[in-house]
Order: structure tokens, then sequence, then C-alpha cells
């Protein structure tokens, strides 16, 4: 089949995207959740419309050297099997763009929901003056919640250093470096004599090695280093509760993702009173502790 010659309008390339990543199994979960939207966002992209395109523009015809942008796209996305948003080196949180390649994992927290309300009613968004975005990655996370709270120092830290490049690039495309720090640190290693934080979110490693072993070939590109956290998934979950509390400002809150750990969180820490968020949009495995509730 001759695609350049056969396939014309941008809804051609769309269904034909989504027939080839049918077949070839592709798996998803890195800002889409099945093939026809996976397509729509590679097709999308390539030609530099807006992911919101109006359905009638679909019918639009393309050009000879847009139909051949286009398949190479669609066809590195089956020859790769790179989650799509290391083909765009773009991807989406909270309605925001954010610059992702292979050194930082693909963003798809749902603490995009809290962050969004502000943090509220767990903590009151007019007390929250310094944040600590805890295994950053791209930046994302920090980035949002100092988009919903103007006032907040926001600190972004994470062990690697190819990820903290990427963060603060994103800290640039978002205009947040007159509020931002940016710093290596190992969990709270490296924070050094930082001041207290009202608020640290963090979503950590926390795929245990059974996990680890099964992972996808979308997952695989993925940096293990944001992944993985030993047998149990736990080992950066243990060192972040060991910690801080020391970090934080009395009446500070904690929030984690643990994802599908959450059993494995509540088995080892029976004594301390997790509250387990619930989101309206999906997601799971979110826990909140006030400074108070962490075991000194």
């Amino acid at each position: 089949m001759d695609l350049v010659t056969d396939l014309r309008t941008i809804r051609d390339f769309i269904r034909f995207g989504a027939s080839q990543f049918r077949a070839a199994r592709l798996s998803f979960g890195h800002g889409t959740d099945n093939a026809e939207d996976e397509a729509a966002w590679l097709v999308l992209h390539t030609l530099s419309l807006p992911l919101d395109l109006p359905e009638s523009w679909w019918e639009s015809r393309l050009v000879r050297a847009e139909r051949l942008r286009v398949e190479a796209v669609l066809r590195e996305r089956v020859s790769t099997r790179k989650p799509a948003a290391y083909i765009t080196r773009e991807a989406w949180f909270m309605g925001l763009p954010f610059y992702v390649d292979e050194r930082v994992l693909v963003p798809r927290s749902p603490l995009s929901e809290l962050i969004l309300a502000g943090f509220a009613p767990w903590a009151d968004p007019e007390a929250v003056h310094r944040v600590l975005d805890l295994c950053t990655g791209s930046g994302c996370i920090g980035i949002a919640t100092g988009m919903v709270l103007p006032e907040a120092d926001i600190w972004l830290s994470d062990v690697s250093a190819d990820a903290l490049a990427v963060a603060r690039i994103n800290v640039e495309r978002h205009a947040m470096a007159a509020r931002t720090r940016v710093v290596q640190s190992d969990v709270f290693d490296g924070l050094g004599a930082a001041p207290g934080f009202d608020l640290i979110v963090s979503n950590p490693p926390y795929v245990d090695a059974r996990d680890m072993a099964e992972l996808t070939s979308e997952y695989q590109h993925e940096p293990a280093l944001g992944l993985a956290a030993g047998t149990d998934g736990l080992d950066i979950v243990r060192r972040i509760l060991t910690g801080a509390r020391a970090r934080l400002n009395p009446g500070g809150v904690l929030v984690v993702e643990v994802g599908n750990s959450q059993p494995a969180v509540e088995a080892r820490f029976p004594d301390i009173p997790f509250t387990w968020l619930e989101f309206s949009g999906g997601g799971q495995g979110v826990f909140l502790l006030t400074r108070e509730q962490i075991p000194a």
C-alpha cells in the first residue's frame, strides 16, 4: 500500500494509524489510553494543529510533504514502541504542556486534580508559602502547583541531573524561574539546611521488582531510575516517611503517590493513619499525612 497516494485526509491517517497500532499490539498509558487517541495526537502534532481541532477539519486533504511526515511518525511509533510523548517531545499535565524526553517519566499522575483545588481542604492555599516537589522528574507537579499557588516558592528536587535538566527547561517555558529553585538531592539528603516546607508532594519511584520485570516496551523506554524501588516498591517511600517530618513546618502536609504499591504501604506501616485520596477523574494510590501524623 502506498500511503502517500492512497491516504489523503487527516481522518484517513488517524484511522490508518489506529489500525496499525492495534495490529502491532502497542500499549498505551502515557497520555492516552487507546489507539485512536494516540494516532490523533501524533497526526495533529505532526501537522502543527491543536489537539482540540474541530472534527469538521478532519476531512482536510494533506499535501504530499505533510503525508510523508505523518507516515514517518506513525511508522516510528510502531517500529520503536516509544510512547507518543517521546516522539512529540511534549506531554500535558493539568492542561499545561511540558517538554519531555527519555530522561524523565511521561507525566500521568492523578495529582493534577488535587493541585487544581489548591490542595484544599487538606491544606489552606493561603498558608502554603514553600512547596517541595520531591523526585520531580520533568517538574510538572511543582510547576503546576506554582501556577495554582502564585505566592508560594517552589523547590524541585531529584537525584537525577538529567531529569533536572529537563525540569529547568520547563521552569523557563512556564516563566517560573523567579520563584523556583532546582536542587539535586537523593530524597532529602541533598537539601542541606533548606528552610521548612508547608507542603511536600511527591510522585517517587514505587514499582516493585515483579512489576518492573513485566513492563511493556513502552514503559521500558522510561528511565528505570524513575520507576524501580526495590523488591517491594517501597525503597524510596520508606525514606520519605523517615525524613519528611523534619522537613515540614508545623501543620505542614505530605502528599505521596504510590500507585499499585498502596497495599504494600498499608501492610508495611499499619500504625500510620494514612488518608488515601479519591479522585473523580480516576486514579488511586495517593496518600496524605499531616506533619503531626508522621512518626517522629
